[in-house]
């Protein structure tokens, strides 16, 4: 196996998950990691039932996953939920990965801007006793919160995967490339705006963005034509 696809990355499916499916029957990745917007009307682990058992699935959720409570729950309750990477880094194919999933949310904290919420207990704190006695919405659920990025800072990874980009895309974010930096990896990977591309951020760190239905490989190369 080319050591280049031992792990694929995939973009957006929103939906069409036939390129990803095709890909892994055709290159046999050990992994497979997911950037987000599934806008699944049914379980993940049904999407996926082809290639279950011939790969490992992982993925992140993007801003679509949290748009219905059925897209929520078809994710989030899914057979393959306990492989999310959202905050947390894990060794996939002998490689760190850190996961990020979630928007910016101008409500809760939109960079450069000051985040105007602290954490999630502070938003909760600040609201109506029936908002604050209830459960965090769906939108509020798909933000990304200051303290919980400033603690994934803290760990050590090799690969950064994102659903927002960092401050190579003209709608990215310099934190997100200053995550990388603190976290010493040496690629990002991300979903969200449906474009093929390569760049190179501070230390050298290089950005893959993998467009909706594309599948890349570690170094970054598209291999299915969408």
């Amino acid at each position: 196996m080319n050591p280049n696809n031992k792990i694929l990355f995939a973009g957006d499916p929103h939906g069409d998950f036939k390129p990803l499916i095709a890909a892994v029957h055709q290159y046999h990745p050990e992994a497979v990691v997911l950037l987000g917007d599934y806008d699944l009307d049914m379980p993940l682990e049904t999407c996926l039932q082809e290639i279950i058992g011939l790969t490992q699935i992982w993925w992140i959720a993007g801003n679509h996953d949290f748009e219905t409570p059925v897209k929520y729950k078809n994710l989030f309750h899914s057979a393959l939920a306990e492989n999310g990477l959202h905050l947390k880094v894990t060794e996939i194919a002998g490689l760190r990965i850190a996961g990020l999933g979630g928007i910016f949310l101008g409500r809760v904290w939109y960079p450069p801007q000051q985040p105007k919420w602290r954490n999630k207990q502070h938003y909760l704190h600040g609201q109506p006793v029936n908002i604050r006695c209830s459960p965090l919405s769906l939108k509020y659920k798909g933000a990304i919160w200051h303290d919980e990025f400033e603690a994934l800072k803290a760990l050590k990874a090799d690969i950064l995967v994102t659903h927002e980009a960092p401050g190579s895309h003209r709608h990215g974010f310099d934190v997100i490339s200053e995550l990388a930096v603190a976290m010493g990896v040496k690629n990002i990977f991300h979903g969200h705006l449906h474009e093929n591309y390569t760049a190179i951020v501070k230390n050298n760190i290089k950005v893959f963005g993998v467009a909706n239905r594309a599948v890349a490989d570690l170094m970054g190369n598209t291999l299915n034509q969408i």
